[in-house]
């Protein structure tokens, strides 16, 4: 291969205009061909044709090729041209460090998960989460923080309960995935720059905030679970999502914390405004002593 590290290549030269290529990518390999002379521009072309589905367009990569003389992957070395057929793999790049959870208004989306009519008798701690979940789309509408609602099921399940104000959502959308990440949500995320971190609450813990918060990491998404505004019909499943959900990245916080890590400083403009919300309401239900 032309530029490549010795041994580079390590394997035998092709004929024609094209070159036979392996291209591996998670657990999959496929072969196939390249022009000769393809550089990484048109390796990567191949690997979305090939893994388009798989790929998820949100991560950073690198394309690494399997070196002979070292008898594993290296780093595509610079100014790579395939020559001859190659092993070629596409590897995600994993941040080895700590998650420190830093939240900026500018680069901060809120979701609001199913706070449904039909699961006021049977989520326990209903009322005081719809207390808190108002209290949390207060402060977003006060710092101009994008709010994202969905509802499962709302023919049968009813709409989002009144008492939740809904007045400039940036999406209402209705789903009957578990999950939050439909693709109409996934374009709205799309339109806001610079997105960085979701904060998330509503129903039920172990399945649409579980479902909803591992699909956003996967995404490399930072998110923020408000564990005073999200609950399930069950303390014990709700225990056990929030620990699993800890264990992957993913903070588990309060309301107080994120309102307050928003503003930063006594002076932010919007500061008073965004403590009296804190003062107005702060319900003693127990959900905090059952993380």
């Amino acid at each position: 291969a032309a530029d490549a590290a010795p041994g580079g290549g390590g394997c035998s030269p092709g004929g024609g205009g094209s070159v036979p290529v392996l291209f591996c990518f998670s657990v999959f390999a496929r072969p196939s061909t390249v022009p000769h002379g393809a550089g990484y521009e048109l390796l990567i072309q191949k690997f979305l044709s090939l893994y388009g589905d798989q790929i998820d367009m949100h991560r950073k990569f690198v394309v690494q090729l399997f070196a002979e003389e070292w008898s594993q992957y290296i780093d595509l070395p610079k100014g790579f041209l395939v020559s001859e057929r190659c092993k070629v793999r596409l590897v995600p790049l994993q941040i080895q460090m700590t998650t420190l959870g830093n939240l900026t208004p500018s680069s901060t989306v809120f979701f609001c998960c199913d706070m449904q009519e039909r699961f006021r008798p049977a989520i326990k701690y209903f009322g005081d989460i719809i207390s808190v979940g108002q209290r949390l789309l207060q402060g977003a509408r006060l710092l101009g923080i994008p709010v994202i609602v969905t509802e499962q099921y709302p023919k049968g399940l009813g709409s989002t309960v009144q008492e939740i104000d809904l007045t400039g959502a940036k999406l209402v959308l209705p789903k009957t995935k578990f999950s939050m990440v439909l693709p109409e949500v996934e374009a709205a995320l799309a339109e806001i720059p610079g997105v960085r971190s979701v904060v998330l609450f509503g129903v039920e813990t172990h399945v649409c905030i579980q479902q909803t918060a591992l699909e956003l990491i996967g995404r490399g998404l930072e998110v923020h679970i408000v564990a005073d505004a999200t609950s399930s019909r069950s303390m014990m499943d709700r225990m056990f999502a929030l620990e699993r959900l800890a264990r992957t990245g993913i903070i588990v916080t309060t309301s107080e914390a994120i309102l307050l890590q928003l503003v930063a400083d006594k002076e932010h403009p919007k500061f008073k405004e965004i403590q009296n919300l804190i003062k107005a309401s702060a319900p003693e239900s127990g959900l905090l002593s059952k993380v």
